[in-house]
């Protein structure tokens, strides 16, 4: 089977493919696209605000959460006022907290660099926290127009599978590649549109397992459907191995119901959340083991016997595979750390953990 490069971009571009490529594309739009808020604005912060979310996360999950920080941060200069804290708390549940962070961080820069007014240019957006080349244009293009193709996970498979791209689409080359065409393709009278449709035709009809090739209004031309190799494309390079981690969490609770908690600060996974006493292992430990790590720390549990294993849960992250442990521990005084257990609902921690917190009262005598 023959794989056209973009190296061979002139010869792409002469086929029957590119020929009305645009308009049939804005034309499937129009019929089939899904009613979602943010299509309904040109306001850059709206737009931002979705884009960030739905990086990494499905429409289904990001859309409340879009709906809620909409009506609790109107606007950047809302969002802005707010700590990084709130932001984190009413972030809970949807991971990828760095996005969080950052969209805390720009709306603050905002507001003092842009006199609250959120940037809708590329050469301003590709320059604030948490905005890449993808977000810059989707923002641009979405509520200025711009002529910026955007190239997401949906767009390289719809357009390698069509054109039988063989580029490996996680390096750095890729991108140029893919955007080049996107180029001599996307409609320059209506960017924003078309931006909007590529995506949504990749969500909705070339998707990556069941693909509705016999819907398809490429079909009679696509490269991969003629040549049987629909589910080679895209190429990816492989991922690394997972990683493993082990995290034994204590759950110190003293008889006026306080309770030991920390904030992680450390550049790592769940930064600047909150959560228990820690001892991070490369192994499970036994009682004997953790015994030996907690006379190393500093974590006033009463007596190791004392210790129960009260619930495992297994969690997954990108590239790590988390088994967390929760050990329970009564003990007669808290003073340093502690807080009342009525106040953990105020602050804001990993799901693993919220979803533990939320059982909690089991536990208590």
């Amino acid at each position: 089977v023959l794989i056209i490069s973009l190296n061979n971009l002139n010869l792409i571009l002469s086929n029957k493919i590119s020929k009305n490529f645009s308009t049939k594309l804005i034309n499937w739009y129009s019929v089939n696209k899904r009613s979602l808020p943010w299509r309904n604005t040109r306001d850059p912060y709206k737009i931002w605000l979705s884009e960030i979310i739905l990086q990494q996360t499905q429409i289904k999950q990001g859309l409340p959460y879009y709906n809620k920080f909409i009506e609790l941060y109107p606007n950047v200069k809302s969002l802005s006022e707010s700590s990084e804290k709130e932001v984190l708390k009413n972030w809970e549940g949807l991971g990828y907290y760095s996005r969080a962070r950052n969209l805390h961080k720009t709306s603050k820069l905002v507001v003092d660099n842009f006199k609250s007014k959120f940037p809708k240019t590329y050469s301003e957006l590709i320059k604030l926290p948490g905005i890449g080349d993808y977000s810059a244009s989707a923002i641009s293009s979405f509520s200025n127009d711009e002529i910026n193709p955007v190239v997401d996970g949906n767009v390289y498979r719809f357009i390698s599978r069509l054109y039988g791209i063989s580029t490996v689409i996680n390096t750095s080359s890729s991108l140029k590649e893919f955007k080049n065409l996107l180029n001599k393709l996307i409609c320059l009278n209506n960017p924003s549109d078309f931006n909007q449709a590529i995506m949504e035709f990749g969500a909705l009809v070339c998707k990556p397992k069941t693909p509705n090739c016999n819907v398809c209004i490429y079909n009679k031309v696509c490269f991969s459907l003629k040549n049987n190799s629909v589910f080679n494309f895209p190429v990816k390079k492989k991922s690394s191995k997972s990683k493993s981690r082990f995290l034994n969490y204590f759950i110190i609770i003293d008889k006026k119901n306080r309770i030991m908690v920390e904030e992680r600060t450390k550049k790592d996974i769940w930064r600047n959340l909150y959560q228990f006493p820690l001892i991070e292992s490369d192994v499970n430990l036994n009682k004997h083991l953790l015994n030996e790590c907690l006379n190393l720390s500093k974590i006033p549990i009463s007596k190791i016997n004392d210790l129960e294993l009260v619930e495992t849960v297994n969690h997954k992250l990108s590239h790590q595979n988390l088994k967390i442990n929760f050990w329970f521990n009564n003990v007669n005084k808290l003073n340093d750390n502690s807080v009342s257990i009525s106040e953990l609902s105020n602050l804001p921690f990993p799901k693993p953990l919220g979803s533990f917190i939320k059982t909690l009262n089991k536990f208590l005598k």
